[in-house]
Parts: structure tokens; sequence; C-alpha cells
């Protein structure tokens, strides 16, 4: 683009000499729209976990020595090595030590609607080895492995190093949502 010439400026100037700016209100609002809230999305996720509290005696094969390992279509092998060597940062824990499958269903609940509330990547769930639970094995284990497997925002998880529980914990990675 070419620069105006001095007779160019000097016409223009004559011909808006009198002219006054128009004085308006501004219309348009700088203000940031809030966040929609992802009403539909929660619900569905409530669903989800909802719908996986029911467990059927087909679903419940743990032995209580066994480690527990999933993981969606999609999932790389490098994202599993990472996981079971316990190189996520795990943000936050569960233990269900003490609880009856009742409530420890509902603690699972709870605690993955808070996780997935505060957008947690990791965490680790501690289930324990079932030692406790005589001829019907691992119970609390066997729960949560068909829990978590049903649970649509778990995108992996696997048994915990040694140091972290070895088979009596899991480390989870859940999905994050978008927006």
């Amino acid at each position: 683009m070419r620069k105006p010439s001095d007779d160019e400026i000097r016409a223009f100037r004559e011909a808006v000499k009198g002219v006054k700016p128009l004085r308006h209100s501004p219309r348009v609002s700088h203000r940031k729209k809030p966040a929609p809230k992802a009403r539909f999305r929660r619900m569905d996720e409530a669903e989800v976990l909802e719908e996986s509290l029911y467990l059927s005696p087909a679903d419940l094969e743990v032995e209580s020595g066994d480690e527990l390992s999933f993981r969606r279509n999609g999932v790389q092998d490098a994202v599993m090595r990472r996981l079971r060597r316990g190189h996520y940062r795990v943000e936050s824990e569960l233990d269900l030590h003490g609880l009856i499958l009742a409530e420890a269903k509902q603690a699972l609940r709870d605690f993955l609607a808070r996780s997935l509330a505060t957008q947690c990547r990791c965490v680790r769930i501690i289930h324990g080895k079932g030692r406790g639970s005589g001829a019907r094995g691992p119970v609390l284990k066997q729960a949560v492995n068909v829990i978590l497997r049903r649970t649509e925002s778990v995108v992996a998880f696997c048994s915990a190093r040694q140091v972290d529980g070895g088979t009596g914990a899991i480390y989870v990675l859940l999905y994050r949502w978008a927006g």
C-alpha cells in the first residue's frame, strides 16, 4: 500500500474540517461469557457410575495374588508401561480397607465423581489383597476391577508397584473431559 501524498492529506483534512465524531454508547460488551455448565455430561457420568455398581457373580473372577490390568482400545503400550512403572503422578487416593462391599462401592463412586470433577489424570485405589475375605476370595478387588472396567471415564488401570501396594492397589488413568 502506498503512502498518501501531502496534497492528498491536505485535501482530506479540508473535506472533513467541520465534522464532529458521533457520540454513542458502546453496544458490544467486552466481558467474557461464563463457561457453559455441562449439565448433561455430568448426568451421563453419574448414570455410568451408578450403572457400574451392579455386578453379576460371573464378573467376579479375580484371585488375591492376581495382577489387574485393563486398557481401552487405542491406549498405547508406552502409556501402559509408564502406568505400570508408576511414572504418572498420583493426584488422589482412595483406601477401601475395612469397608464392606456396599460401603466400598459407594466410596468408589463418590471418589471417581470427585476425581473427574477435579480433572485428576491418575489416581490410586487401595482395595487390599482380600486375605480377610476367606473362601469368597478378594471381594473388594473383584468389585473394583469390574466397576472400573464399566466406567467409561477410566482409560486404563493396572496393579501398583510393590512400594505402592502391589496387587493390593491399582493405578487408574482417567479421561479428562474437554469443556
